[in-house]
């Protein structure tokens, strides 16, 4: 009996202190070394993302280089069905919040342990991963799933590196057809902008076709005020502005005839000057 009972308490679930349950990895079933992964809930309070539900997300830690998204969603399958797997650098960081960048000119991420987040469809997966025997080992490596390493996989990673110039052309058509098509819209919305602010200018609303079934609204007095005000507004810009551009003439006209009668004054004197150069030796 006693027996019996030491292999029931070894084939149960590891937890440690911080609430983590204890996994183990095997690269293979032939390999003898055993890598050990901590998984627990995600539950994060600042963090209000629909990418992470938190009854639905396990964090994972201790990830190794060799395990890909794929191999990570295939380890954990088992589970149950796997939504989406995130790897990461470091807890805490998200995608990029960018534009989104093309695979071929995409920089190479960083070789090292990663942490993960993995989202299962249903919340009981969580409760299964958790209760995982810590002695059952999570094979990596499969006849079904080879995963390449050292030389293998730089061979892999060098083949892929190439860019076939028929995909990179089509993607870069693709790219540029939506930034003309961009292009386009705003030039459009700036025209549109432009010609309503000059016939606001002028004077001129500019009456458009409606969608059918809609009724046309009767003018209120309070709305024939608001017209009224902004009229007078208008008109009092444009009356401010052509008393700016009637005292700036007036004031080059002076500016000018300053300068004249300066002109005349300089020349008598010059003048003058000239008719007291005379010759006296005594």
């Amino acid at each position: 009996m006693a027996p019996s009972k030491k292999k029931h308490a070894s084939s149960q679930a590891r937890i440690i202190p911080g609430g983590f349950a204890v996994l183990s990895l095997q690269f293979n079933s032939d390999s003898a070394a055993r890598h050990s992964l901590y998984v627990k809930e995600h539950k994060v309070r600042a963090e209000k993302s629909f990418h992470r539900p938190q009854d639905r997300t396990l964090f994972v830690l201790n990830i190794p280089p060799y395990c890909s998204e794929d191999v990570v969603k295939e380890l954990f399958s088992q589970f149950g069905n796997v939504e989406s797997v995130e790897l990461r650098d470091h807890p805490g960081s998200t995608q990029e919040s960018g534009p989104k960048l093309s695979k071929f000119f995409r920089p190479p991420g960083k070789q090292g342990f990663n942490v993960g987040y993995i989202v299962f469809k249903k919340s009981s997966s969580l409760t299964e991963v958790k209760s995982h025997p810590h002695d059952v080992p999570l094979v990596v490596c499969t006849e079904q799933r080879p995963v390449r390493t050292g030389v293998q996989k730089w061979i892999q990673q060098y083949t892929e590196s190439f860019i076939h110039p028929d995909k990179l052309q089509q993607t870069v058509d693709s790219f540029m057809e939506n930034y003309d098509k961009c292009k386009e819209e705003e030039a459009e919305r700036q025209k549109e902008e432009a010609e309503q602010q000059k016939e606001e200018e002028e004077g001129w609303v500019k009456v458009t076709r409606g969608n059918k079934g809609t009724k046309a609204r009767p003018h209120s007095e309070a709305a024939n005020q608001r017209t009224l005000q902004k009229e007078m507004r208008k008109k009092k810009r444009k009356e401010l502005m052509n008393f700016y551009t009637w005292q700036h003439r007036n004031t080059q006209k002076e500016h000018i005839a300053e300068l004249r009668k300066k002109f005349e004054e300089d020349k008598q004197r010059i003048a003058l000057l000239r008719a007291q150069r005379k010759f006296r030796p005594y």
